[in-house]
Formats: structure tokens, sequence, C-alpha cells
């Protein structure tokens, strides 16, 4: 084990955030029961507010970034878990109020990690993170809402070309239904076709204000965006339909009717991937690993060093990053 390591730290800058590298030591992490070697982590959107200062993320500082990691237990306090054994994290406060994933060495409690499943590598399961294992949990969710199914009528994704989106898009076409992509870059659109992407509807067409009760049109959707994209997909679900809504990438605001949901039975599904309790975490990642084309995961994922990661949050929040970004911890 490295004597010292580097880590992605954000701390008080006067009024200010500052975001540095620094030389740590196992001393220096949290005591937890359980120390891990990280080998990746990932870019998220909620990282890239971290990141960037652009989102008060970070409730306790001084704070390391991340929300997601990978790797291998080192040590162990606990009996759940033994040196060797492989492991995910994603959520559970991480880069909020408890230490993340940017760094080499991470100290976590026992409750937070997940076995790895043995259908990925820790790149692949990196490559997934929090975007695809809330896609998963969002897909679970209007399915067990139950008025969805395969080949009848078309299910909405919005933010189609990114990380939560992208794997979305997958899950759903793998399993024959018709998913229509909502998309402000038309050059992406060839992309979300490879991905099973049926049509294309545009950001700017949903963003746009509209009214309360609109054509039906969605049996269900995954929303990543939030405020008007939300307010029109729920203005457009079908009688008994479902919207799944995770993200805010469009506002926290939601500028809506309760008329959908009492004229036409809509229901809002809300989707929390941070606090989700162990079997949805575990029941999700099964469904990544039996219904995720390893093609297509590869084909929407890039690999970019930890001292990139500055440039890369900037990216995410102006929108320029498409699919999933696995951040190498020791480049």
């Amino acid at each position: 084990m490295s004597a010292t390591f580097r880590a992605l730290v954000i701390d008080k800058d006067g009024d200010s955030q500052n975001v540095s590298f620094r030389e740590l030591q196992t001393s220096d992490l949290p005591d937890h029961d359980v120390l891990v070697e990280i080998e990746y982590s990932t870019l998220n959107y909620k990282d890239g507010l971290a990141v960037s200062g652009k989102g008060r993320i970070a409730r306790r500082l001084p704070m390391v970034g991340g929300i997601d990691l990978a790797g291998t237990v080192v040590e162990s306090r606990s009996e759940a878990w033994n040196p060797g054994d492989k492991i995910i994290v994603n959520g559970w406060g991480l880069s909020e109020t408890e230490w993340g994933g940017y760094s080499r060495f991470q100290r976590l409690k026992p409750e937070w990690l997940t076995r790895l499943p043995a259908a990925f590598t820790p790149l692949q399961a990196m490559a997934i993170g929090t975007a695809g294992y809330t896609a998963a949990l969002c897909v679970d969710a209007l399915e067990d809402w139950g008025r969805i199914a395969p080949g009848e009528g078309e299910v909405l994704v919005t933010g189609a070309a990114g990380g939560v989106g992208s794997v979305a898009i997958s899950l759903l076409a793998a399993k024959g239904y018709v998913v229509t992509a909502a998309t402000g870059r038309p050059e992406t659109h060839d992309y979300l076709a490879g991905l099973g992407a049926s049509g294309f509807i545009s950001r700017e067409e949903l963003a746009a204000k509209g009214g309360p009760l609109q054509k039906e049109r969605w049996t269900g959707g995954v929303d990543a965006v939030g405020s008007t994209t939300l307010a029109n997909a729920l203005a457009q679900t079908v009688r008994g339909g479902a919207i799944a809504a995770c993200g805010l990438a469009g506002g926290a605001d939601l500028p809506a009717t309760v008329l959908p949901h009492i004229l036409r039975s809509v229901t809002l599904i809300g989707v929390d991937s941070v606090m989700a309790p162990q079997e949805q975490r575990e029941r999700a990642w099964a469904r990544l690993a039996r219904d995720l084309d390893r093609t297509k995961l590869e084909a929407i994922t890039r690999v970019e060093p930890m001292s990139n990661i500055k440039a890369l949050a900037d990216d995410i929040i102006a929108g320029n990053v498409r699919g999933r970004v696995v951040i190498d911890v020791n480049a």
C-alpha cells in the first residue's frame, strides 16, 4: 500500500470553493470499517456540479469528490466483507456528506458496499455507474407500475444522450419497448438509434411552455431533466401511464398542474438512487447484468484520467458529454 496517494479534495477558500489534488495517507480517511483500493470512479451530472462549484453538493468540507467507485477490499473490520472482495458503491451521500471515489483509497461503511456482479469488470461497472444504475431503477419502477408493455405505445426518454438516458434506451429497447429519445443534439441521432431508439423529439419542443393537458402520446417515460420538460411529459402521457423522474438537469422546478393526475390517472414516480435499499440496488444491477448489451455499453463509454476532472466537470454541466465517462483515479 502506498504511503501517500492522490485524491481530489473540495474545500473552502474564503467565501468560495476550492478544488485541488492533495496527497493523503490512509490515516486521513474516515474511520469506517472497510478500506477499499479504488480502480475507477465516474463522472455524473452531480459530480460536475460538485467539482465545478455550480451546485451546493458538498455539504461537509473538506470533501473528497466522486459519487461512485469500484475496487477491491484491502482491510475489513466487518464480517460481511473480506480482503480481495470486488465491490461497487453508488450514492449513500458520497461527495455530499461522505468522502467519495476520487481517490486511490477510501474507507467506507460495510452497508454501502454492493458486490460486483460477476458479469462486469470494475471498468464496466463504472461505465454504468450511478447513471446506469439509476436508469435500471427507473425501468424497474415503470414495470412495477404495470401499465407499460413491450411493443405497445411509445416510451419517452429525456436527456437521451446523457448517462441515464443512454442506458435507459438500451435497457428498454432490449425488452422490446418502442423508445422515443428526446435530445437537443441532432448529431446524436445515429448514436441513439444504435442504442435502440426508434424515434426522436427535440429537447426544445419539450422545454417550451405547454398546456396542462396535451395530446396523449407516452405510455411511460424516464426523465432526467425535470422542470418544463417533465411538466410537458406528464401532460402528454396517456391515461394510466407513468413517468419515472430521477434528475433535474433542466431545473428543480415543476411548472405543472394536477390535471394529468386527476383527469388521466397519470402517475409521477420519484426515483432516488442515493439512499435506495440494498434489495433495490441488487435487483437493478441484476437487470443490468441480464439486459445491458456489452457492445452498446462500450459504444457509450470513454475512460479519462482523474487529472482531467475539472475540465470534464465543466463539459458535463454545459451538456457537452455524450454517454458515460469513466474516471481512472490512478491517472
